[in-house]
């Protein structure tokens, strides 16, 4: 099915971020996450009961985790061909928001974030193979670069092509996709902690660190919106 024929109206993150009233939602690698401070375990049930009865949710449902000191609530669309964004998450994160706020929940954009798993191939087919059988995962919108878990719940794993081999770097590193608001604090931290900046070229929306041991990592942003800018 196409997009054409789903009425699937794509956006880009830095789109969902100049939106006014979105404030309470920051975009990482697994599409637009909220995280709503609830205290109790009581609350929280309380909250994922009453985004269940927003109307005219569709087909297109939040995926929820419910703990006892918090919800984080992500919205993404999972189709064949499309993993992201639509015009429909704008108003749902509105919606849920406008929930939170009846029922003094309140939000923390800080406290989400994206890990994922990425992997340096040289035969990546039979490589992006392995890995499918052994977690049970499957492909993202038929990407042959990209492996998901079906239920949403397991770190995505991406495989980066190598035209040759690199034995004096790590070949499997971790990817951290954080709020665009807080990538420079992070960054502060994991270098406070004893890290190395490698290498900033892509910078702000993407920095290689390492630990003191050479371990590399990425932090990532997805859509910082541009200064003073907002669309109704």
């Amino acid at each position: 099915m196409t997009d054409e024929e789903t009425k699937i109206e794509r956006i880009r993150p830095q789109q969902f971020h100049e939106t006014v009233g979105l404030e309470d939602w920051r975009v990482v690698g697994e599409g637009a996450c909220a995280y709503f401070r609830t205290g109790t375990f009581t609350m929280s049930a309380e909250f994922v009961r009453a985004i269940g009865e927003i109307p005219a949710l569709g087909d297109d449902h939040p995926d929820v985790d419910v703990r006892q000191e918090g919800v984080t609530v992500r919205l993404i669309k999972v189709t064949a061909d499309y993993y992201g964004l639509t015009e429909q998450h704008v108003e749902l994160a509105r919606r849920i928001s406008a929930v939170a706020r009846t029922l003094d929940v309140t939000a923390d954009p800080s406290a989400v974030q994206t890990v994922q798993v990425t992997v340096d191939a040289l035969a990546a087919p039979g490589v992006v193979a392995f890995w499918r059988a052994l977690l049970g995962y499957q492909d993202r919108a038929n990407s042959a670069e990209d492996l998901i878990d079906p239920h949403r719940r397991g770190a995505p794993f991406y495989f980066q092509q190598m035209d040759a081999p690199r034995p004096q770097r790590n070949r499997v590193h971790v990817d951290v996709w954080v709020p665009y608001d807080q990538a420079e604090a992070r960054i502060a931290a994991a270098l406070a902690a004893g890290g190395r900046l490698v290498n900033d070229a892509d910078a702000p929306s993407n920095w290689v660190l390492a630990d003191p041991e050479g371990n590399e990592a990425c932090i990532g942003v997805a859509g910082p919106p541009e200064p003073a800018t907002a669309r109704p």
